[in-house]
């Protein structure tokens, strides 16, 4: 199972596909024309490729040049992507999802130029897959509360702490990791984020079972792991505001098609597993008209959600990025949810059969239902209002920073962290 790339939409082989008449647009055609005049994506390894593709600077064309960029605006990506599975590229697996949508824009804004050189195209790649090292046991909701310390020792830190719902961990090579390095400050003043190597000494990583009986997620112990200074993304004391680039882009991936109840199309996505249900119960003589009421309110949620991201995707493109993203997020939980609720309720007793809960260990991220998956989707739409931020703070974004209403009194946020009382 696979997530939706919100930088590409699949065109049949051979399609012709316009970049516009710009300078960007042209430099990026002509970029593409011997990209894959010179590697042809049909008979080369796909890492190569994608090598190649890194070197051409059209990795992601709004990076600076050098860095798998061109300098040019980000919308111009889909064009790209377009013309390279036209030529027959591979589709990413979802496997490099927090690596080229989350760590990459965190790095290239963030990185030491050691950092970029040493990160950005193994990445892009696909040769190191990244996980996200945030979330604690006691700072879920409230990242800067986490408690995991970093020590300088000369050019090393040695970590020590525990993380939880590292989404893939058992599969990463490199992980986004937020740490306390100074708890003589208020939480958000004392952070700092720095890239960790999963296979080095003192990081083990935990299965934790859900209830679809997958592991895909993990708990991370590190016990005096050693992390070289070089591998710090941004500046002492800065992880927080490092780590605002990461999340922002982990809720708009998620928002913009990363595993939305409505799809880039028209009735794609979620929705038409919900309707091939309901045509097949249908036929059966199993459905109502109560059902089809509620299967049409669905089919309209999940198309205002995915206009919605059409206006967002449309306002980035002039410059102007909204709100959309946070408010998609918070949509596609409700919704998936609502949708394979739906699906359970249209198949009746035929849905408490057929589910296979043997435990393992996927190496994609199962975000969205793919035909036949309504089972699987019901159960796994569970962590929808969890992961990437809860619902709960996705409203209170919305609340504070989007309509402008008074926030939550935080009684601890001007206290040294290490005054605060905790259970």
């Amino acid at each position: 199972m696979t997530t939706t790339d919100p930088t590409t939409q699949s065109v049949a082989a051979g399609e012709s596909v316009a970049f516009g008449t710009d300078e960007e647009a042209r430099r990026v055609g002509d970029a593409v024309d011997r990209l894959l005049a010179e590697h042809d994506p049909r008979t080369l390894d796909a890492r190569a490729f994608r090598g190649a593709q890194y070197d051409a600077g059209l990795a992601w064309v709004h990076f600076p040049a050098g860095y798998g960029g061109l300098g040019v605006r980000p919308a111009l990506q889909r064009e790209v992507e377009r013309r390279v599975r036209a030529a027959g590229a591979a589709e990413r697996s979802s496997g490099v999802f927090f690596g080229h949508f989350l760590a990459a824009p965190t790095i290239v804004t963030h990185g030491s130029e050691e950092a970029k050189q040493r990160f950005l195209r193994p990445m892009f790649t696909g040769e190191e897959v990244w996980c996200q090292l945030f979330s604690e046991p006691g700072a879920g909701s409230d990242l800067a509360s986490l408690a995991t310390r970093a020590v300088r020792d000369g050019d090393e830190w040695v970590v020590n702490g525990q993380k939880v719902w590292n989404t893939l961990a058992h599969i990463a090579d490199i992980g986004m990791l937020v740490t306390r390095t100074d708890p003589d400050v208020p939480k958000h003043k004392g952070l700092t984020y720095f890239a960790v190597d999963m296979h080095a000494p003192g990081v083990e990583v935990r299965p934790l079972r859900q209830i679809t009986g997958e592991a895909e997620f993990n708990e991370v112990y590190l016990t005096d792991a050693r992390i070289p200074d070089a591998w710090r993304i941004g500046e002492i004391g800065e992880g927080w505001r490092v780590s605002l680039t990461t999340l922002a882009n982990e809720r708009v991936t998620i928002g913009g098609g990363g595993g939305g109840s409505g799809g880039p199309k028209r009735g794609s996505g979620a929705i038409a597993e919900a309707v091939r249900i309901y045509r097949e119960q249908h036929g059966r003589g199993a459905t109502d008209a109560a059902q089809r009421d509620r299967l049409m309110k669905a089919w309209t949620d999940a198309e205002c959600l995915r206009l919605t991201n059409q206006r967002a995707a449309a306002a980035a493109r002039v410059g102007n990025p909204g709100p959309e993203g946070s408010i998609a997020k918070l949509a596609i939980a409700i919704n998936q949810q609502r949708i394979f609720e739906l699906c359970m309720n249209l198949l009746g007793a035929d849905a408490l059969a057929g589910f296979d809960y043997t435990f393992r260990r996927p190496a994609e991220v199962g975000l969205e239902g793919e035909e036949g998956t309504a089972r699987h989707m019901f159960l796994r739409s569970r962590a929808n209002s969890i992961e990437g931020g809860t619902s709960e703070i996705m409203r209170n974004i919305l609340g504070e920073r989007v309509l402008g209403l008074p926030g939550e009194p935080r009684v601890d946020k001007e206290l040294p962290w290490s005054k605060v009382p905790r259970s």
